[in-house]
């Protein structure tokens, strides 16, 4: 199907995208990778007005050292991600996550940003943004703004980044040193995952010092698995990390569907979190 006609500007400041978007009103539509949008716009489930292309704002694809942690562009591809050597040495679970998403070709067109913004509850990087308490820079009429990753999911598709704002950069602390995993269930290659789990660990003398785990699909907006964190602390013997993952459905709200059932997917979140946990801690 091809899609309804609209008007297309493609800025080259993020003031000037905000003007676009300004000026656009509720007809206005960010482009960013396209890979959400531009299937969506073939089957005339949406209808945009005018499309704002930020591929030309370079800022946005700079990924740089902030402090401690590491800053990545809203627009910076999924490929430059996982292959940087900031996010390898910095955010190791983020880059493990990147090359789960997808396929190559998706992988070289399509941005961090853009798959945080969509929002799909099915999408890998919520779960790796809400373990390791990234910060999202919003940029909109009013100035810059910056939202916790507990914040910024609201509900399915639907994030703190409001109709005339644009989302700048994702901030991450640093977690040089810890060990990562993110466990994939997924009923094809390359398909959305059917449950997932990121984990980050840090081990200490007695064992496990801090963990850090996130749930994919397991409720409207990525869950933070905090119980199983707690009670991760301690030595890492196989006993009590299969206590500890036994609380990873704990306050969950999956969904039933053609893919799996509530139930079933509440099973993988033990599991998965369970298989995650070892391979971080060998």
């Amino acid at each position: 199907m091809i899609p309804t006609a609209f008007d297309y500007t493609a800025p080259t400041t993020l003031d000037e995208a905000v003007a676009a978007l300004q000026e656009g009103g509720d007809e206005a539509k960010i482009l960013a990778g396209g890979q959400s949008l531009v299937p969506v716009l073939r089957l005339r489930m949406a209808d945009p007005g005018v499309l704002v292309d930020l591929r030309k704002i370079a800022e946005l694809r700079e990924i740089t050292q902030d402090g401690d942690g590491v800053r990545i562009g809203a627009m910076a591809t999924h490929h430059a991600v996982l292959s940087h050597p900031l996010v390898k040495e910095h955010v190791a679970l983020l880059a493990e996550t990147e090359g789960t998403v997808a396929d190559p070709q998706v992988r070289h067109r399509g941005t961090l940003g853009g798959a945080l913004v969509h929002a799909d509850p099915a999408g890998d990087l919520g779960a790796v943004a809400v373990a390791l308490d990234a910060e999202f820079e919003i940029v909109g009429p009013g100035g810059r703004r910056t939202v916790p990753a507990a914040e910024f999911f609201v509900d399915y598709f639907a994030t703190a980044v409001e109709e005339d704002e644009i989302l700048s950069s994702i901030r991450f602390p640093s977690y040089a040193g810890w060990t990562a995993r993110y466990e994939k269930f997924q009923r094809v290659a390359q398909s959305w995952s059917v449950v997932s789990v990121a984990c980050a660990i840090r081990t200490g003398g007695a064992g496990i010092a801090e963990a850090r785990i996130a749930l994919t699909n397991m409720g409207a907006t990525p869950i933070r698995a905090t119980a199983v964190e707690e009670a991760l602390i301690g030595p890492a013997t196989t006993e009590a990390i299969t206590a500890a993952a036994a609380h990873a459905a704990d306050d969950t709200y999956p969904v039933d569907d053609t893919s799996a059932s509530a139930e079933y997917r509440q099973h993988l979140a033990r599991v998965l979190t369970a298989r995650a946990v070892r391979a971080c801690v060998g």
